[in-house]
């Protein structure tokens, strides 16, 4: 069965989130900037009158910040993690995010490397394009992470106090 992917790139790249993950592409825009944070947070949008945090995967995956291109988007997902509760909306930065396709996700392959610091770097699917790998939303956070995004889940403080 074929499922829907959005593509990207990180670097030289490609990359595929599961649409179904996918709660809105937006243009890349000014963000709310939070002092004190890793580079990696690029800061907090406000989406349907909640803050949102932005992650730029470039700078978490790659450790520099995603070139603002054209193709440069703000995706916003959904993050489920059994830390959290209830699932919660995430913004990520992406470059290339040009396109989506179908793709059978029995097609990918494990990619053979396991990362700690990567964990959401799933399998791989080889094709005519390059080498696509699929990133998993859901293991995108480390537990330190998730405790600086979502400190209200996690510790039941409220979030930027």
């Amino acid at each position: 069965m074929r499922r829907l992917f959005l593509l990207f790139r990180l670097g030289d790249d490609r990359y595929a989130l599961a649409a179904d993950a996918v709660v809105r592409v937006l243009p890349l825009q000014a963000l709310k900037q939070l002092p004190g944070t890793p580079d990696w947070v690029a800061g907090v949008l406000v989406h349907r009158g909640a803050p949102v945090p932005v992650i730029d995967l470039g700078g978490l995956a790659l450790g520099r910040p995603s070139r603002h291109l054209t193709s440069t988007r703000i995706v916003l997902v959904t993050y489920r993690h059994r830390g959290l509760g209830a699932a919660r909306t995430l913004a990520l930065i992406l470059e290339g995010v040009t396109e989506t396709g179908h793709r059978n996700p029995a097609d990918f392959v494990p990619c053979g490397l396991d990362s700690p610091r990567a964990r959401y770097l799933g399998p791989v699917l080889d094709e005519a394009e390059g080498m696509l790998q699929w990133v998993d939303v859901d293991a995108l956070l480390s537990d330190e992470a998730r405790a600086l995004l979502f400190p209200d889940a996690v510790a039941g403080e409220p979030a930027c106090s």
